[in-house]
């Protein structure tokens, strides 16, 4: 069970900003499409992320002037990221280690998706759920 099996399911498309968006565009952004995280780019580099997290960093830091940061002041940064070949199980302990939640999937240095420890987690029991009924099968079948 690889990264690229998620992508296959889930589909490409990644929503994501640059580093000059407002903390306000992100904000909108997020509550629109109703996602805890969103890439920041330079060209088709991923330059961070932006997440639930870093708002309530900023809103505590700075009030309600936080809107108006640009996110490349305020994003995590260096990125954490794997490639489409990881192993979903290597992807969720790297998650679990670093207490993240959401992962950009590079290669050749470019973004080709997006996974959040929901997505490696639901392909994980669906697979689970496979196989206990293939079991099941197959010891009825006998």
């Amino acid at each position: 069970m690889t990264i690229a099996a998620i992508l296959k399911t889930k589909g490409g498309d990644v929503v994501s900003l640059t580093r000059d968006a407002t903390v306000a565009d992100a904000v909108a952004l997020l509550a629109e499409r109703r996602i805890g995280a969103l890439p920041v780019m330079d060209g088709d580099t991923v330059a961070g992320i932006f997440s639930e997290r870093d708002v309530v960093a900023c809103l505590q830091a700075d009030g309600a002037d936080a809107l108006h940061r640009l996110l490349g002041e305020v994003m995590t940064s260096p990125v954490q990221s794997v490639g489409e070949g990881e192993a979903v199980i290597a992807a969720l302990s790297l998650m679990t280690r670093r207490r993240i939640r959401h992962l950009p999937v590079v290669e050749d240095g470019r973004m080709v998706g997006f996974v959040s420890i929901g997505d490696l987690v639901k392909y994980r029991i669906d697979r689970i759920e496979a196989d206990a009924n293939a079991m099941r099968a197959y010891i009825q079948s006998a």
